[in-house]
């Protein structure tokens, strides 16, 4: 285990693509070879090219590889409905990966549309969709949260928060609004802790992103601190540890 794990108490890892390049997917799965503490990657396939099969085929022998994610939020407006992208993600089943969503709030109108197109297909929306905490919006987010965590085969990872509130001066209570939207329209069973790490280091420390999400679910029941904190992640990841 790296000591950055070590320290936090961490014994496992999800590694989750931040390029978009099939060479960043081997990358990842190679790190993994080497590192039992990565147990799952998330990587990345250009979904609107024609030939993405091929791509997924590809890494399809490697156990490590457990779905794929797209910048969406660097996207233009309407992206997760065109029709060559919808195509690709129709693929995923035949090797049945998982598919993050990394999106802004505005983009979720349109993610409400795209999940209702794959009942079947396994979604994880990263970082809340990342609210607008530093602005203190909410209301917008909150209703299209809620419609999204409606669909049962959509999960939500806690995370990457600090990186939309204030940097440098951000407080517990900015986040918990967000964190009663979330728990309220998923429950215990469908969120997942993540660290958004290294991203998160430009708004607090490893440590203090974890004792955030802790300091919330403090006085929720063993059985549900242990679902959000690891056991949902190998359920959704498909992860089986002996």
């Amino acid at each position: 285990l790296s000591p950055l794990l070590m320290e936090n108490n961490i014994q496992g890892s999800i590694a989750v693509q931040a390029d978009t390049s099939v060479e960043e997917t081997a990358f990842l799965l190679s790190l993994a070879k080497k590192n039992t503490s990565i147990l799952g990657v998330v990587g990345w396939a250009d979904f609107c090219q024609s030939d993405v099969a091929h791509t997924l085929a590809q890494f399809s022998d490697h156990q490590a590889l457990k779905g794929y994610r797209h910048i969406v939020q660097k996207e233009p407006q309407g992206f997760l409905d065109r029709t060559d992208f919808r195509a690709g993600i129709k693929q995923l089943a035949t090797y049945n990966y998982s598919y993050d969503l990394l999106l802004y709030p505005h983009q979720l109108e349109e993610a409400i549309r795209f999940v209702n197109a794959f009942p079947n297909q396994r979604f994880v929306v990263d970082h809340l969709a990342k609210p607008y905490i530093k602005a203190k919006e909410i209301n917008l987010w909150k209703k299209h949260i809620k419609q999204l965590a409606a669909f049962p085969n959509v999960y939500c990872k806690l995370s990457g928060m600090v990186t939309e509130a204030d940097w440098e001066r951000w407080q517990y209570s900015d986040f918990v609004p967000y964190l009663d939207v979330v728990t309220d329209a998923f429950g215990t069973n469908r969120l997942l802790w993540g660290s958004d790490w290294p991203v998160c280091l430009l708004g607090g420390s490893y440590q203090k992103i974890l004792q955030l999400v802790q300091r919330y679910f403090n006085t929720f029941s063993p059985t549900e601190k242990e679902a959000l904190f690891y056991k949902n992640t190998l359920d959704f990841y498909h992860i089986y540890t002996t």
